[in-house]
C-alpha cells in the first residue's frame, strides 16, 4: 500500500463519494484473443469482483455498474442469453460473499422483461443486503436514461403532483436512484467517449473519465489513476475558480 493510499474504508477530502463505471470493452478483449464474446463478459465479471473490493479499501461509499442498457435487447439472440446466465450465476454465486464484505446490492433499471426467476433471485439478493453500509452497489441492468426519466414523470402525473410543485427534488426523488447521491466520476473503459444513455440526469455536474484501456484489463492501479486525476479537478459548479477558492 503506497503512502498516500487510503488505509481500507478511509476517505481522503478528495475521494469521491460515488463512482459509476460504463464496463466497456468484453467483446473487443474477447476478439483479441480470438475468443467467443460471451468469454469477454465472463472477463469482465471477474474483474468487477476485484474492482468492487478495491472501491471497499480505497473508501467509495457508492459504485454503480452499467451492465445492460436497454438498448442491449438488440444484441445477436445467443449473448443476450449468455448474458442473462452470467447474471443469474452472479446474483447465486456472489451474494453470500458481498453479504460477508458488507455490500449491499441495489438494482437500478426494470425488472420485468426478466424472467421470474431471476427476477427473484434479484430480489432476494437485495433483501439479504439491505442493511449493508460499507459499499452500496448498484447495478444498472435493463436500464437507460431516457427510460428512467420517462417512468418518474408518468409516475409524478400518476401522484397527482402539480406542475407547479415540480422541482430538481421532485423528479430525483422519483427516478430508479432514489437516495443515491449523484456520482462525483463516471469512468468509461475502452477508448469510447460517449455517455450511452447512462444516468442523463444524475450526471449533470459529473466529472468524466475516458480511458482505452478495456473493461477486463481495468486493474485497481488503473482506478486508482482515475481517482488520482479526479483529485486534480475543479468542480465548479457553475460557479468561477475566484468564487470556489474564496
Amino acid at each position: 500500500m503506497g503512502k498516500d493510499e487510503p488505509k481500507p474504508g478511509e476517505t481522503t477530502q478528495k475521494t469521491p463519494r460515488h463512482i459509476a463505471i460504463i464496463m466497456d470493452g468484453n467483446g473487443r478483449w474477447a476478439r483479441k484473443r480470438s475468443l467467443p464474446r460471451i468469454a469477454g463478459h465472463r472477463a469482465g465479471t471477474e474483474n468487477l469482483r476485484k474492482i468492487i473490493r478495491a472501491c471497499g479499501d480505497l473508501g467509495i461509499q457508492y459504485l454503480t455498474i452499467y451492465a445492460f442498457s436497454t438498448e442491449n435487447w438488440a444484441r445477436p439472440k445467443e449473448e443476450v442469453e449468455g448474458l442473462m446466465g452470467i447474471l443469474e450465476d452472479v446474483v447465486e454465486n456472489e451474494t453470500a460473499e458481498l453479504n460477508r464484505e458488507e455490500v449491499q446490492i441495489r438494482h437500478i433499471g426494470r425488472l420485468e422483461q426478466l424472467n421470474p426467476r431471476l427476477q427473484k433471485k434479484i430480489t432476494q439478493a437485495i433483501e439479504v443486503t439491505k442493511n449493508n453500509h460499507r459499499l452500496i452497489l448498484s447495478i444498472a441492468w435493463n436500464y437507460g436514461g431516457r427510460d428512467e426519466i420517462i417512468q418518474a414523470v408518468r409516475n409524478i402525473i400518476s401522484e397527482g403532483i402539480p406542475a407547479g410543485k415540480l422541482d430538481e427534488k421532485t423528479i430525483s426523488s422519483h427516478l430508479f436512484t432514489e437516495g443515491i447521491p449523484d456520482p462525483d466520476l463516471i469512468i468509461r473503459t475502452s477508448g469510447e467517449m460517449r455517455t450511452s444513455n447512462f444516468l442523463m440526469w444524475q450526471s449533470a455536474y459529473s466529472e468524466w473519465y475516458f480511458t482505452d484501456t478495456l473493461w477486463p484489463d481495468f486493474s485497481k492501479e488503473e482506478l486508482q489513476k482515475a481517482l488520482r486525476d479526479f483529485e486534480i479537478r475543479e468542480r465548479r459548479y457553475g460557479k468561477t475558480s475566484a468564487q470556489i477558492q474564496g
